[in-house]
């Protein structure tokens, strides 16, 4: 069975496997998001993809025929990681940081197919125009963004009034570098849908 397996309760990623034209199953990983401080943001999230890669594989013996794909994603400013807000207070100060900056979004991506295991990270920069204060309280206020690295998402009212610039991939912003992904997903012999 070469069933796709998505290893994440991710919305966001889930959709846009369904834009590129892939079936997949979800199989939540359910591991610790902490992180070691002294290691590259580019490390901090490819070891968390990996971990959530490897716990679906080792939990799910009986799919190890497929291919499991993982991913993390994280925000970094001026070398500080920025992960997911916990409250409104700690949303607000996020956006304030991004406010008027280029930022890097991170997703680190884990594919594992019997032996075979591939890791690699995928980098966006993203520049923000200055937020003003009723700027950033209406689209926290509004949108929530508490499950969203760096306190946003670049499909939401924010990123349609806030954002100057993109350079990298759009969908690495939203949580998934896909096509980097089909490009990987060809290396490992994946059986596509469709010809590439």
């Amino acid at each position: 069975m070469n069933q796709l397996i998505l290893a994440s309760a991710s919305a966001r990623r889930a959709q846009l496997l369904q834009l590129a034209g892939l079936s997949f199953k979800v199989v939540a990983s359910h591991v610790s998001e902490e992180f070691d401080n002294h290691i590259s943001p580019e490390k901090v999230v490819e070891n968390l993809a990996e971990r959530k890669a490897d716990a679906v594989f080792q939990q799910n013996q009986k799919i190890n025929s497929g291919f499991i794909l993982a991913a993390d994603t994280i925000v970094v400013i001026e070398n500080e990681i920025l992960n997911k807000p916990s409250g409104y207070e700690e949303g607000v100060q996020m956006l304030k940081k991004l406010s008027g900056k280029t930022h890097k979004v991170i997703t680190g991506v884990c594919i594992i197919h019997k032996s075979q295991k591939e890791i690699f990270s995928e980098t966006t920069f993203v520049e923000f125009y200055p937020l003003s204060d009723s700027q950033i309280d209406y689209y926290i206020k509004k949108y929530k963004p508490f499950d969203k690295a760096g306190g946003y998402a670049i499909q939401e009212w924010i990123g349609v009034t806030g954002i100057k610039s993109i350079r990298g991939d759009y969908y690495n912003v939203m949580g998934l570098p896909v096509g980097r992904i089909i490009q990987k997903l060809q290396q490992m012999n994946f059986p596509f849908p469709f010809s590439i």
